[in-house]
């Protein structure tokens, strides 16, 4: 029998998060993981798709070039090595995640997997704990469409593609999100014939303004993409797969030599036998309370495993809300009004807080700014000037949110997020002095725009030629 303070069930991005910020401070802590170190985001996620896209980009850039008067040829792309980059990229990070650096920090590892027995015991191979506080960071995997005879073909999901040596020829991509747009947009640059299926409209959460910025610049680069379209089912070929779709009410088939499942997530939660441990959960995740309390009280919850936000910075941010709540008993809670994310296609898509589409249908007072890149001149010099950026302004010019589109959008969403957790005003981004010429300025000129109407007025022109008259 194991005795401690704290026990989290998962390393991924929350599990390892709470671990290492519980035994510094003093906490006995124990952490239970059956799988890799590093969870999703390391192995499967954030880290070799981002790496997959910057290879996607270094092959497309080609095709731009001679916009600058500079020409060579085609790139030749060797996905064996664009392979072993993407596996030399996670293997770069694994230390910082690894069993041995976490036992040197006072953990102790247990690499098995994890069952309550009851409210307050967890069985871990031949281990049993007993902890003050429990963690459950388990967090999700793809979900498996239920498509008439997905179990009788070879597909992908975002576990194995990465272990792909040989470049799909003709890859097919069920799920127009945000994972399945990124992968599409990586493969489709390195030489694949890529067609995205969508049963309704590409990356569905973000303002459908800025999507169409996206969306286009996919379907100017040859990557076909099939909104409003049913999967019906799929059936081997000798090359391949071959999908039966149906698209404005007509039904026709899709070949393919390799498939991508990227429609969605769900919770690893099956098998921790949370009913013994009096834990409440529905088929999107693990039920908590705004503090990340299960329905045990001294079992929290964190990351992609509570069916919320699905993101790595949400899980650090979880992490951070339960060591406040389990170490030290402070009732913190967790506020999701000015989460960010962002979609890592080229151009990139950022949102934080509110979206026009959510000061709508909230019916929340509101205006509307936007500007256009093309409005930049560092834009301009970079000859991306596909991009606009728009702001939520409410109440006394009070910032809800914004969302971005365009060469670096998200870095640029970091601001907006300050400006949005801090109850800022859009004076406040207004008088910013930005630096020339930089993207950055797109922020401080949609700002700025607030104040168009009332500063060119009638009213002002007559004020400025009254006081002309005094010298």
């Amino acid at each position: 029998m194991i005795k401690t303070d704290i026990c989290i069930i998962g390393a991924g991005s929350a599990g390892l998060s709470i671990a290492a910020g519980a035994v510094q401070m003093g906490a006995d802590t124990v952490l239970v993981e059956a799988g890799k170190m590093g969870g999703d985001c390391l192995n499967y996620g954030c880290v070799p798709s981002k790496a997959l896209l910057t290879a996607g980009k270094a092959a497309h850039v080609w095709k731009k070039a001679k916009d600058f008067g500079v020409h060579y040829e085609a790139p030749e792309v060797n996905f064996k090595a664009v392979h072993d980059h993407v596996k030399d990229v996670i293997a770069g990070i694994e230390p910082h995640d690894s069993v041995e650096r976490f036992e040197s920090l006072g953990v102790k590892v247990i690499q098995a997997r994890g069952e309550f027995l009851d409210a307050k015991t967890l069985k871990a191979g031949d281990q049993t704990i007993q902890a003050r506080r429990f963690v459950i960071a388990t967090g999700s995997r793809a979900m498996v469409p239920p498509i008439v005879g997905i179990d009788d073909v070879p597909y992908l999901t975002n576990e194995s593609v990465f272990d792909l040596t040989d470049l799909p020829k003709q890859l097919i991509i069920v799920g127009g999100g945000p994972i399945g747009c990124e992968l599409g947009q990586a493969f489709h640059n390195l030489g694949s014939q890529v067609r995205i299926v969508e049963m309704a409209t590409i990356m569905p959460k973000d303002d459908p303004d800025l999507v169409a910025i996206v969306k286009k610049r996919l379907d100017d680069d040859g990557l076909m993409i099939m909104e409003s379209t049913k999967v019906l089912s799929v059936r081997k070929s000798s090359s391949g797969v071959i999908l039966t779709i149906e698209q404005g009410g007509e039904e026709r088939e899709l070949k393919g030599s390799h498939l991508l499942l990227a429609a969605g997530r769900t919770p690893n939660i099956e098998g921790l036998n949370l009913d013994a441990a009096g834990i409440n959960y529905q088929r999107h995740g693990i039920t908590v309370d705004q503090r990340l309390r299960t329905s045990n009280k001294k079992i929290f919850a964190a990351g992609d495993a509570t069916g919320g936000y699905q993101f790595t910075h949400m899980a650090a941010y979880d992490a951070g809300i339960i060591i406040r709540n389990a170490l030290f008993r402070l009732p913190a809670k967790v506020s999701h009004s000015s989460v960010p994310w962002v979609t890592y296609t080229d151009p990139e898509l950022a949102h934080v807080g509110f979206s026009e589409m959510d000061a709508k249908k909230q019916g929340t007072e509101h205006r509307v700014l936007t500007w256009a890149y093309a409005d930049n001149d560092r834009a301009r010099a970079e000859r991306r000037t596909e991009g606009m950026i728009k702001v939520i302004v409410g109440k006394k010019g009070k910032i809800l949110g914004a969302s971005i589109v365009g060469l670096q959008a998200g870095e640029l969403i970091l601001t907006w997020g300050l400006a949005v957790s801090k109850g800022l005003k859009i004076g406040d981004m207004a008088n910013v002095i930005a630096p020339y010429p930089t993207l950055s300025e797109v922020s401080k000129r949609v700002a700025g725009s607030y104040y168009t109407e009332s500063l060119f007025s009638d009213r002002v022109k007559m004020i400025v030629r009254f006081l002309s008259k005094f010298g």
